[in-house]
């Protein structure tokens, strides 16, 4: 397995069970891992819609991983997917202020996931 592959694969590793917690039961879940409480149907709908999104992204690197056709997207997808998320946490660090360290925790993961994607990409684009 190549280190693309094996990088795509670690990420499903790490972000399904993230996307399991957010939506299988939200009203459950939520509140004991991260302290927010599911008030409204309209608050579990996006924690649903985050887990949709989530799982998606996870199926298109699990393709890119075992098909070097998607292999590139794939990356490219990851390398967007933490760096958009560890952007919406770092804008908020600025405007809301600190989070519990569970969330500093993902944000250094984000940042060094993207870095690795990154890198990863580069390595494809010279070896195309």
């Amino acid at each position: 397995m190549d280190r693309e592959s094996f990088f795509l694969l670690f990420s499903v590793v790490g972000v399904l069970p993230v996307a399991l917690a957010y939506g299988a039961y939200p009203s459950a879940i939520l509140p004991f891992l991260y302290d927010i409480e599911i008030t409204n149907n309209n608050l579990a709908n996006v924690f649903r819609a985050i887990m949709g999104f989530y799982i998606a992204s996870n199926v298109l690197w699990i393709a890119g991983a075992l098909n070097k056709g998607f292999r590139l997207i794939a990356l490219w997808s990851l390398f967007i997917f933490y760096s958009g998320i560890g952007a919406g946490r770092i804008l908020s660090i600025v405007l809301d202020g600190m989070p519990d360290s569970i969330f500093i925790m993902y944000l250094i993961a984000e940042i060094l996931g993207s870095a690795i994607a990154f890198r990863l990409i580069q390595g494809t684009q010279k070896s195309d």
